[in-house]
């Protein structure tokens, strides 16, 4: 014990005397060893538990000059020991204590660095700790400086997001409560962090001091970055059981942000003319041309889907031109895989359509490249995400898309789909639009779903891809699709009226649809019938019929299964066939029907 108490005076005694050292000193006397001695001595009281006795010099009038010199070196030993300590106890007190009385009095300039640096270093589990353990410290020392102050608040919010940005966003209820690492409430700390400063720009709105202008970019630069992360990220809808859900409150203070310095709406339709900066290296220029569309979409979605800020949003547009300006938007947001923005690219269009009338998009609109790739985008989310509801969501938003466009959009957009989806249901779903249309366009006498337009149309539609060599069992949601609009043009329109042109081409469609289908069925169902046989020769051959061996199935090879479950597929296959050939016999029968029925009245 004596001995332990002897450490502890020495330790106090090493810092009081190079203190009684350093205050005879004139400032400019200050040599770097007198730096050196009293951060090793005041670290050992740190680390020994006699943060009182540092905090006591520290405070003393009579060692501000010293302090305010030489306090910055003591930032990384306090943080450790912070962090070191319970939260009730009173050494920890101390240390809080003593990082608060280094932020009023040290050297802006070296204590900011020190600040600065602590906060790079940290990592994993305690970068939300430490940001939010130096945020007030670094407030206090950035408002006292007077020179690059501008570039000086951009640097810290940088570092910050830097640092926060490979942290893991909370996502389920259930995390964003638990908040484990703390980064809901280190978001929002950033935010009041920055207060300040956007209080600074708005003051000081009308002054052209370069400085001002300065700040205000840098604000920027930290909203936009906060847009990309962790908004774009997060899940921002109401939570039932959560009073004030962290991540709204994160947007709500960002948008706030935007509008104060005045940058919202300028953001929202300005951003084709803003300026990017100078890059020379390519993939830079590429990066920052990605985060900033990220982030612009992601300030899309709040404002249109989630109201934030929509009370400043002028009402003087039409929908059509709020649908155009958030299409390069919702494109950016559903070229990404993850579900949260995938979502969010999904309620943004769907937010855009629901406030327009069907049928009053015009044609015109999809000489826009955006009108074109979106619905493309779609397919890809209705075929290939993984997520059900998702899957679901883009179908219904396409179809609310089809029925805002004109009869000539409409017209256009199918034949556009029908080209590029290559996909057999999303073909079957556009071709039972085309019928639907057509359905229409009798009564309403329209051009674009009756005449030559139709049978431009119909080329597209009533034709095999690879002629009596197609893929049947693959194709077949687009082929009975097609099947089920013959049937109705036919039951639908009279030879003698030919109002859709479909009695016009009907040779060509017999060569390029009817006769290859033909020939494809008789070809689909010997083939399978021929591996029904060989698979229940097998069975016998093997007297067992749990034995596991696999089949390819329109060229892919199926995952193993026994034989039962392998001819239950084959069986399946063939019934697809005969409710084609079914489909395929009567409309034949009803064209027969009908030109029977034309000769007899001729006759």
């Amino acid at each position: 014990m004596p001995e332990e108490k002897s450490q502890t005076i020495m330790a106090v005694d090493e810092l009081q005397a190079i203190i009684q050292r350093c205050q005879i000193l004139e400032e400019a006397d200050f040599r770097g060893e007198d730096f050196n001695l009293f951060q090793v001595a005041g670290q050992k009281c740190l680390e020994d538990g006699y943060a009182a006795q540092l905090l006591e010099v520290i405070q003393n009038e009579k060692n501000k000059v010293i302090v305010r010199n030489m306090g910055w070196n003591l930032i990384s030993p306090l943080v450790r020991c912070i962090f070191m300590y319970k939260q009730e106890d009173d050494k920890r007190e101390h240390c809080l204590k003593i990082l608060d009385k280094l932020a009023q009095l040290c050297n802006p300039k070296e204590l900011f660095l020190s600040l600065l640096e602590q906060i790079e270093q940290t990592s994993g589990e305690q970068v939300c700790q430490t940001v939010m353990l130096l945020l007030q410290p670094l407030q206090t020392v950035l408002l006292k400086l007077q020179n690059k102050k501008a570039y000086s608040v951009g640097l810290s919010l940088a570092m910050i997001m830097n640092q926060l940005t490979p942290l893991p966003v909370p996502y389920t209820k259930q995390q964003i409560q638990e908040d484990k690492l703390g980064l809901c409430q280190c978001c929002n700390a950033v935010v009041d962090f920055a207060k300040p400063f956007v209080n600074e720009v708005v003051n000081m709105e009308k002054s052209s001091e370069c400085n001002d202008m300065e700040l205000k970019e840098e604000l920027l630069k930290f909203c936009m970055k906060s847009l990309k992360y962790p908004l774009l990220t997060a899940q921002l809808e109401q939570l039932e059981g959560v009073e004030e859900h962290p991540f709204r409150h994160f947007a709500t203070e960002i948008v706030d942000i935007l509008w104060d310095i005045r940058e919202l709406i300028p953001l929202m339709f300005l951003h084709r003319k803003g300026k990017s900066p100078h890059w020379e290296n390519q993939e830079f220029a590429d990066i920052e041309q990605k985060n900033s569309a990220d982030s612009l979409a992601c300030l899309s979605y709040l404002m249109f889907v989630q109201h934030f800020g929509i009370d400043c949003f002028p009402v003087v547009f039409s929908p059509s031109y709020l649908l155009q300006c958030n299409m390069m938007h919702i494109e950016v947001l559903l070229k990404r895989t993850e579900e949260s923005m995938l979502s969010k690219g999904l309620d943004l269009f769907e937010s855009c359509l629901l406030r327009m009338e069907d049928n009053s998009l015009l044609h015109q609109y999809l000489e826009f490249r955006d009108f074109i790739n979106v619905p493309q985008d779609l397919v890809k989310v209705m075929t290939l995400c993984p997520t059900e509801h998702l899957r679901k969501k883009s179908l219904n938003i396409l179809q609310l898309f089809i029925d805002k466009f004109d009869a000539e959009g409409k017209y256009t957009l199918f034949r556009c789909l029908l080209q590029t989806s290559n996909h057999a249901g999303v073909e079957g779903y556009i071709i039972k639009n085309i019928k639907d249309q057509v359905h229409l366009s009798l009564t309403a006498c329209d051009i674009w779903f009756t005449g030559h337009h139709l049978i431009s149309l119909l080329d597209l539609v009533l034709l095999l891809p690879e002629g009596a060599e197609t893929d049947l069992l693959q194709n077949s949601d687009r082929i009975m699709a097609s099947l089920n609009l013959l049937r109705y043009l036919v039951i639908k329109d009279c030879e003698s009226d030919n109002q859709t042109g479909v009695w016009t081409a009907l040779a060509k469609i017999e060569q390029n649809f009817l006769k290859p289908l033909h020939v494809g069925l008789n070809m689909s169902k010997a083939h399978y019938e021929a591996e029904i046989k060989s698979k229940k020769e097998n069975r016998r051959e093997a007297h067992s019929s749990n034995t596991v061996c696999s089949v390819t199935v329109s060229g892919e090879k199926m995952p193993a299964m026994t034989t039962e479950m392998q001819l239950q597929v084959l069986h399946s296959a063939l019934f697809t066939f005969d409710l084609i050939e079914s489909v395929l016999a009567r409309v034949e029968e009803l064209i027969e029907v009908k030109i029977k029925a034309v000769m007899d009245e001729n006759s």
